[in-house]
């Protein structure tokens, strides 16, 4: 059913409400745990996707395969596709997320990956590979935008940090699960050629399956819901979830603090979303364009380059650079996991510099053993673990960062922009400079591509120590006030009697459609 068709959506009323608060001050549940399941498991399926379709790109070329198709091209006119297809679908899918709500968009994304890499499996010509490729991509960049508006504000504030970045550093999850695959998929002793590739596409595709009946027992985000017209429903998830939560713990949860007065609106303009993040809040916006684009470019100078590096310089078979990918992938989501509780505590503007920081100088510092000869083919990949140990933590707080410190309405079209602008500099930018660099075969020229990704993410940390924003533990609402937020009577209530309107259960108040939306604080 859609927005308009919803018999409790009614827009232009001014509404006091303490859902936000009632939210953030949840305990963490089981209740959270399917959220995290339902909503980030997602990545691993991205990483899969990214890591098997690189791994895979011989046998494909190889006679026999089912499939009239080159080693370049899967690498290079397939993997430009998926790419195109991620930008665009992050654009596509992030505007319809803010405009019609988190759960709609992270259903219809899904199911769109979910057919376009079973029709992978399926691939007969060239261009039916590609197209399907380019489809898988705007399927996933869609998730992006929709997935990680519907965490944080479904997370509670003093977990949002750590919950955002072992999501999406899950990505690495797949990037491992996809290496492994790819060893098994490419031995024609247990597989045909042309049925080893097309089941590792099908596998995604089951599991993409799975997670869409998981996701059906996700709601929609109420802070969406409360700024649509729809706090009914908002106070009816919110009340369930409460009630949950009280007979896991058996006991009664405390009053929530702090309530918002909103002035509803069925949706915010194009124009609007552009001033705000880019005029209101421009600061912040050069903030998230550095950490994108320094993680961007790290990523790329190791991670493009690797096979052919371990080959070259150290004789490596190329069917056995899966198994130091695996490795490397294993360390990208342990900084994450180990690391993502110090950005709710210690704090995001201390974490996300030192990051970034600490992971340039030790890529430095590789650079600097690399072109010395000091290294062999093990302790490169050890360097390279070090390196992106911290940058994966790192990583993983730009999307956290981008998706908090913008206002509620724009959140999900500022994750798309952000992330489409880094994926395509990843993507794009990333591969025309290093191929030429990774490709020579010369020392020096690896040794400058390394460099150049240190240096850009090193840049992005010292913007980070000036520009990044306290939001650890801290309200979306306080981080970015909403554009719908009437600013001269939004307060921190005193703790309100439980039972009293605006309390746990009381829901929000109408107050008429007289008072005019309030312009948010930068």
């Amino acid at each position: 059913m859609s927005e308009a068709e919803t018999p409790t959506a009614r827009t232009g009323r001014t509404i006091t409400t303490n859902i936000p608060a009632r939210l953030d001050r949840l305990p963490w549940s089981r209740w959270h745990w399917t959220i995290v399941i339902g909503l980030g498991t997602v990545w691993i399926l991205d990483g899969l996707e990214v890591t098997v379709v690189g791994n895979i790109a011989s046998r494909l070329s190889e006679s026999g395969s089912g499939l009239a198709i080159s080693s370049g091209q899967v690498t290079g006119v397939a993997a430009a596709l998926y790419v195109a297809g991620a930008c665009s679908g992050a654009l596509f899918w992030g505007r319809l997320t803010d405009r019609f709500g988190r759960r709609n968009l992270f259903m219809i994304t899904l199911a769109v990956y979910l057919a376009a890499t079973a029709l992978t499996a399926v691939s007969w010509q060239a261009w039916w590979f590609f197209l399907f490729r380019f489809l898988t991509g705007f399927g996933i960049g869609g998730e992006y935008a929709a997935i990680n508006s519907a965490i944080d504000e479904l997370i509670p504030a003093a977990y949002r940090g750590r919950v955002d970045l072992i999501i999406n550093g899950s990505f690495w999850l797949g990037a491992v699960g996809g290496s492994l695959l790819s060893i098994v998929a490419l031995n024609t002793d247990l597989l045909a050629a042309n049925v080893g590739w097309r089941l590792t596409f099908a596998l995604g595709a089951v599991l993409a399956l799975v997670i869409l009946l998981v996701r059906r027992h996700v709601p929609e985000s109420p802070r969406w819901l409360l700024i649509h017209g729809r706090d009914r429903e908002a106070e009816e998830i919110v009340s369930g979830i409460e009630r949950r939560v009280e007979a896991e713990r058996g006991e009664r949860l405390p009053d929530a603090e702090g309530e918002l007065e909103i002035h509803q609106r069925k949706s915010v303009s194009f124009l609007e979303i552009a001033r705000t993040v880019f005029g209101r809040y421009r600061r912040r916006a050069a903030l998230g364009f550095s950490l994108f684009i320094g993680q961007a470019f790290l990523y790329n100078a190791i991670t493009f380059g690797f096979g052919a590096i371990l080959t070259k310089f150290y004789d490596v078979p190329a069917d056995h650079t899966g198994y130091y990918f695996a490795v490397i992938a294993a360390g990208n989501f342990c900084g994450p996991l180990l690391l993502g509780k110090l950005f709710d505590t210690v704090g995001r503007r201390v974490m996300i510099s030192s990051t970034y920081l600490l992971s340039g100088l030790l890529l430095f510092g590789t650079a600097w053993l690399f072109g010395r000869g000091a290294l062999t083919a093990a302790t490169l990949t050890a360097c390279w673990c070090a390196v992106l140990f911290f940058a994966s933590a790192g990583a993983s707080s730009a999307y956290l960062t981008v998706s908090e410190i913008f206002p509620m309405e724009t959140r999900a079209m500022s994750i798309a922009f952000f992330y489409a602008l880094g994926t395509a500099a990843g993507g794009i930018s990333g591969p025309l400079l290093f191929a030429d660099l990774t490709g020579t075969g010369r020392v020096r020229d690896t040794v400058l591509a390394f460099s150049i990704g240190a240096a850009l993410m090193c840049a992005a940390g010292l913007v980070a120590v000036f520009l990044a924003v306290r939001a650890e533990r801290r309200s979306l609402e306080d981080i970015a006030r909403p554009l719908t937020a009437v600013a001269s009577r939004a307060k921190a209530a005193a703790r309100p009697a439980r039972g009293a309107p605006g309390s746990r259960g009381g829901g929000p108040r109408g107050s008429g459609p007289s008072a005019p939306p309030a312009a948010s604080r930068p």
